[in-house]
């Protein structure tokens, strides 16, 4: 499974790439208009952070005409950016397009199985369901995730499933096993993922079993 970062601060970007363990990075409208930089400058730096990852970035254009041109010139940003787009059946059409013409695509507020199945079949590469907003509407989102990865495999699709609205470590847990390709994280939700109180708790013992021989120097 690839973990990609759902951020678009640079520090905190560039903080947790130095880790190796992330292979891309998911912005949208809302996690940009937080930051202070220009939005263009913006992504660059962040495509420059992950040279070898996927950064997504979105489209703000709502009329399809305007969404296609606007994401041919995000698309033109960098070579490591995936554009997402809204799986809404206004941007049928254009979608269709952009995959003819090799443009990596991220088809973003995906909440049913039908949804997923059309993105597949015009052969997207990811698309986004979203597990904790479905949860909010009553609905239960890591089933959704688990229908998707079946499906992906029963129909042999070379659609990615990228998990998104990841609300907590629980989430992160049952996508893994559902086998979903991808999943992004918040940073909160990534610091309590790579901490356990008993690994702490172990790594204090042995470090005070190991006082108790009195070496300065090992090896």
């Amino acid at each position: 499974m690839r973990i990609f970062l759902d951020s678009a601060d640079t520090y905190v970007i560039s903080q947790w790439a130095q880790m190796g363990i992330l292979d891309g990075v998911t912005t949208n409208p809302t996690l940009l208009s937080r930051q202070t930089k220009n939005p263009t400058q913006l992504i660059q730096e962040i495509c420059s952070l992950l040279p070898n990852g996927v950064i997504s970035v979105e489209v703000v254009e709502t009329e399809a005409q305007a969404a296609y041109k606007q994401a041919r010139a995000i698309h033109d940003i960098a070579s490591n950016i995936a554009v997402k787009i809204p799986c809404h059946k206004n941007y049928y059409s254009i979608i269709k397009r952009l995959v003819s013409e090799k443009v990596r695509l991220n088809i973003t507020l995906v909440f049913s199985l039908t949804q997923g199945l059309m993105m597949s079949k015009l052969g997207v590469d990811y698309i986004s369901p979203f597990v904790g907003r479905l949860d909010d509407s009553g609905k239960n989102g890591i089933e959704l995730i688990r229908h998707l990865c079946l499906m992906k495999e029963r129909y042999q699709f070379s659609t990615q499933i990228l998990a998104a609205s990841i609300r907590d470590v629980d989430h992160f847990a049952y996508v893994i096993t559902c086998g979903a390709d991808v999943i992004t994280l918040p940073v909160e939700v990534l610091e309590k993922a790579v901490s356990h109180s008993l690994t702490d708790k172990g790594i204090e013992q042995f470090t005070q079993d190991w006082k108790k021989l009195g070496i300065d120097q090992f090896p």
